[in-house]
C-alpha cells in the first residue's frame, strides 16, 4: 500500500483551438481524474468517459474485495486448483512476475497474503513480536504463482496465498484508460489514478503537462516540478501513514521479505514511459533505499528516479536532469 502526492498543473488551451474535458470520481479506493483534450467538447467528453468506463471494468476484474472478481476466484482456490482468467488479468500477472524478478522479490503481488500485524490506523504503542513479524510474510512468494499460457490459468501453490494489485493496479488502470482515450480521439491528456499519473500529447511549451512533486515535510509546498513529456510519474511516500513507537516512526510500507517497515526514506518518484512499471518500481525503490534503489534504476533504460531520504537529502538517477529537467 502507498500514499501518493502529486500536483497537476494543466495549461490553457485557448490558443490552440482544442478543448479539455475532465471527469473526476473515486475508483479502487482512490481519487481518479480523466482529462482528455480534443478538437471539440463532444469528442473530449467521449474520450474522458471512455477512460472512466474502462477503469470501472478493470476494477471488477482485479478487486480482491469483490468476492466475484477473477482475482478473488484465484485467491479462494489457492492450493486447490488453477483458475482460468481473462487474457487481461493473465498478462497483468505475468508482467507483475517479471517486475518481481527484476526487484528480486521486493515487489510481489502475493503481498496480499500478509498477516497484517502492524496497525497504522490507531494509537499503536508496541512493536509486534519478532516471531509474529517473520510469520506475517510466510505466504508471500511470487515464485509460487503458476501461469499456464496454454489455457490462461493462474494457480497459487499454497493455501493462504493471495494476490493483490495495490502496488501496480492503479498504474495498470491509468495505462489502459490512456489507451482507450486515445482511441476515442484524445490527442492529449492526463490520467491521474490516485497519484499514479500518465500524460501524453504535444511536447511544445504551450501544450506541456507539468507535474509538481510534493515536499514531504510540507503538504502545501511543491518541492520541484517535472515536465511530463509522454510519460508516467508515480510517487511513494512515508509521510502520511505511520505510527510512532518509543520515539521512532514506522511507516506503512512493509518489506515483503522481512515484515518490517521500510526505513530511512521519505519519498521516491519514478518517471518512465509506462505508469504500470512506474507504479511497481516506486515502492520497490523505497524499500531498497537510495543506494540500491538508484543502482536498480540506473540499469533500466528510460526509467528515472528522484529520491528524498529521511535526512532530506535529494538523490537523482543518472539521466534525470538531461531527460526531464527537474527544477526547484
Amino acid at each position: 500500500m502507498r500514499l501518493l502526492f502529486i500536483y497537476l498543473f494543466i495549461p490553457s488551451f485557448a490558443c490552440i483551438s482544442q478543448v479539455a474535458y475532465s471527469v473526476d470520481t473515486v475508483l479502487m479506493g482512490s481519487s481518479f481524474s480523466f482529462t482528455a483534450v480534443a478538437s471539440n467538447n463532444d469528442q473530449a467528453k467521449t474520450a474522458a468517459k471512455a477512460g472512466l468506463n474502462r477503469v470501472i471494468a478493470l476494477e471488477r476484474m482485479i478487486s480482491s474485495w469483490d468476492p466475484n472478481s477473477e482475482t478473488s476466484r484465484v485467491n479462494i482456490n489457492a492450493g486447490i486448483a488453477p483458475q482460468k482468467v481473462s487474457i487481461e488479468l493473465f498478462e497483468l500477472v505475468r508482467r507483475s512476475v517479471k517486475i518481481s524478478r527484476l526487484t528480486q522479490g521486493v515487489f510481489d503481488i502475493t503481498f496480499a497474503s500478509i498477516d497484517k500485524i502492524w496497525d497504522f490506523n490507531s494509537n499503536y504503542t508496541k512493536i509486534p513480536d519478532s516471531a509474529e513479524i517473520k510469520a506475517s510474510v510466510s505466504k508471500i512468494d511470487y515464485r509460487k504463482i503458476v501461469l499456464n499460457p496454454a489455457d490462461t490459468t493462474i494457480f497459487l501453490k499454497e493455501k493462504g496465498m493471495k494476490m493483490g494489485f495495490g502496488a501496480i493496479g492503479k498504474g495498470f488502470a491509468a495505462e489502459e484508460a490512456k489507451s482507450i482515450m486515445i482511441e476515442n480521439g484524445a490527442t492529449s491528456g492526463v490520467v491521474n489514478a490516485g497519484g499514479d499519473l500518465c500524460a501524453w500529447g504535444e511536447k511544445s511549451y504551450q501544450n506541456e503537462w507539468t507535474i509538481g512533486i510534493q515536499d514531504p515535510d510540507n503538504k502545501g509546498n511543491v518541492l520541484m516540478s517535472v515536465p511530463a513529456r509522454d510519460c508516467a510519474v508515480v510517487t511513494s511516500g512515508n509521510y502520511e501513514k505511520f505510527v510512532l513507537i518509543d520515539g521512532q516512526e514506522y511507516c506503512h510500507i512493509i518489506h515483503p521479505k522481512t515484515g518490517w517497515p521500510a526505513r530511512n526514506m521519505k519519498s521516491v518518484t519514478i518517471i518512465c514511459p509506462n505508469a504500470e512499471l512506474a507504479d511497481g518500481l516506486a515502492t520497490s525503490v523505497f524499500i531498497l533505499g537510495a543506494t540500491e534503489g538508484l543502482a536498480l534504476v540506473n540499469q533500466l533504460e528510460g526509467v528515472e528516479a528522484i529520491i528524498i531520504d529521511d535526512e532530506n537529502e535529494l538523490f537523482f538517477s543518472n539521466n534525470i536532469q538531461s531527460n526531464y529537467a527537474a527544477t526547484n
